[in-house]
């Protein structure tokens, strides 16, 4: 493992293989870390590492994690964002891919806003999002599963400030992806590979409108986790789908 540090923030991180780079992320939610690989669905370090530059990274306190830094109230998916494109920096990377599992598809939507001239492709894999029957879904899931354990470890944080946190994450944009609106997602042009999920917490209908809306997007079949055959066959076109984009001169060397 390694760190990157700027200002009050500390980002762990780890890097596996080599090739192009791929940035990917766990799901977990808030508790995004990279302990989480060993139960995804598919751990994408490992299965990647011969093909591509794979990092990964603990998200800004995650529970169990050890990276650290102040809660965004302002824009909390910018902050992620900066987390994420800082540490590319300090690592040297300007061009790379990037896939997100669970939360990681509201990460996707923000990079590919930000930075559009430096992710040349993302994949969105079991993608949170907006569920109109149940809205609230990963506001408690926050209050639940991540609120207790970080108070615990840091009980300078009040109340407030975890309450105007989970506003600006899940209820500014109440739709969709809650970090970009449709509007951009129909308007941006990076390839995209979206592999859908249907739990609360992860509508299909979310991953269908990115793949629908985008106009260089792809999808997968679903579901896809079974059989095994079918889960491999997944995998494989998540890494073709990658490799058609390394740029000619990256491929080259």
């Amino acid at each position: 493992m390694a760190f990157y540090e700027k200002g009050n923030v500390r980002i762990r991180y780890e890097e596996t293989g080599s090739g192009f780079p791929l940035l990917v992320t766990p799901g977990g939610g808030l508790n995004s870390k990279v302990s989480n690989w060993a139960t995804a669905v598919f751990n994408a370090p490992e299965a990647f590492k011969n093909d591509f530059r794979c990092i990964t990274m603990d998200q800004r306190n995650a529970n169990g994690g050890e990276s650290t830094g102040p809660i965004p109230t302002g824009d909390p998916w910018d902050a992620f964002a900066d987390d994420q494109l800082g540490l590319m920096d300090h690592l040297g990377i300007r061009e790379f891919f990037y896939m997100g599992y669970c939360i990681g598809g509201c990460f996707a939507g923000k990079l590919l806003q930000r930075a559009p001239q430096r992710v040349l492709a993302a994949v969105f894999c079991q993608s949170v999002g907006h569920r109109p029957e149940d809205p609230d879904v990963m506001y408690r899931h926050g209050h639940e599963n991540w609120a207790p354990d970080f108070r615990a470890r840091r009980p300078d944080v009040t109340v407030e400030t975890i309450e105007k946190y989970f506003e600006n994450l899940y209820r500014v944009r109440p739709d969709f992806l809650y970090s970009v609106s449709r509007d951009f997602i129909r308007n941006c042009r990076t390839p995209m590979l979206v592999l859908p999920d249907d739990t609360p917490a992860h509508p299909l209908q979310t991953s269908i409108d990115v793949a629908s809306l985008a106009p260089n997007a792809e999808i997968t079949v679903f579901p896809w986790r079974e059989p095994p055959e079918l889960k491999e066959r997944t995998i494989s076109r998540v890494r073709n789908f990658l490799s058609a984009h390394v740029p000619m001169a990256a491929a080259a060397q």
